[in-house]
């Protein structure tokens, strides 16, 4: 990732072990892309999933372009294609329809050429008890760096 963050799923570390990451283009209007331009998007209840053989951003939220109007607007919440290649998109379906992996958006940012690109990764869901253990060490973290900081 080199360009400006617009958005980022901060949520996705602590539900998932992310394994692997893959930047992909999106599909996207104008005014979708005018929206971004502003900073506006949410990708943290959003998804990735198989549509036949290609893959698609599912509720990811993009605020309509207020300066559009009605009738040039889009959809906030559509369905929007993933641009990947034929073999990236054939080893995400293998690996989601096989192992049972779910893919996970987790940053929205602009290249260094002006591009939308969204990082998906894919991953493997946390159960309760990892949630618990990942929240007990970033305590723990957070009171010794405390600790050490009062002390020394």
């Amino acid at each position: 990732m080199a360009g400006k963050l617009i958005a980022e799923n901060r949520r996705a570390r602590f539900d998932y072990f992310l394994e692997q990451s893959v930047e992909c283009g999106i599909a996207l209007t104008g005014s979708e892309v005018k929206s971004l331009r502003n900073g506006k998007a949410n990708i943290a209840e959003s998804y990735a999933a198989v549509e036949g053989d290609e893959i698609v951003l599912v509720n990811a939220d993009i605020p309509p372009y207020a300066q559009a109007g009605p009738h040039f607007n889009h959809e906030p919440r559509r369905h929007r294609k993933l641009l990947l290649k034929r073999r990236e998109i054939d080893r995400l379906i293998g690996a989601v329809q096989r192992e049972g992996r779910t893919l996970v958006p987790t940053k929205l940012y602009w290249s260094d050429k002006g591009m939308a690109k969204l990082e998906i990764a894919l991953a493997k869901g946390k159960k309760v008890h990892d949630k618990r253990e990942a929240t007990a060490e970033r305590d723990w973290q957070r009171d010794k760096a405390r600790l050490l900081r009062d002390k020394g």
